[in-house]
């Protein structure tokens, strides 16, 4: 059987917003395996002088969960 989980995350860079996902993504998959996918939920930015100083993204990533395995039992008479 195939799972995946769905987690929201909002990412931010004072460059872009292709930036702020590309960075979140890249974050993301340090601590998060089998990533599958990303869909763009909302893009806003911060504005300070009439100019744009943090661009975000709030980003729904996907990754498939690993099937659970047993942990190896040691037997204590073989030790």
């Amino acid at each position: 059987m195939n799972s995946e989980k769905h987690i929201k995350v909002t990412g931010y860079s004072n460059i872009s917003w292709k930036d702020a996902i590309v960075k979140t993504v890249d974050e993301a998959s340090k601590t998060l395996n089998n990533l599958t996918r990303i869909t763009v939920l909302d893009q806003h930015a911060n504005v300070s002088g009439n100019k744009i100083v943090e661009y975000m993204v709030d980003l729904d990533i996907v990754f498939k969960i690993e099937p659970f395995q047993e942990p190896i039992q040691e037997d204590p008479d073989n030790m």
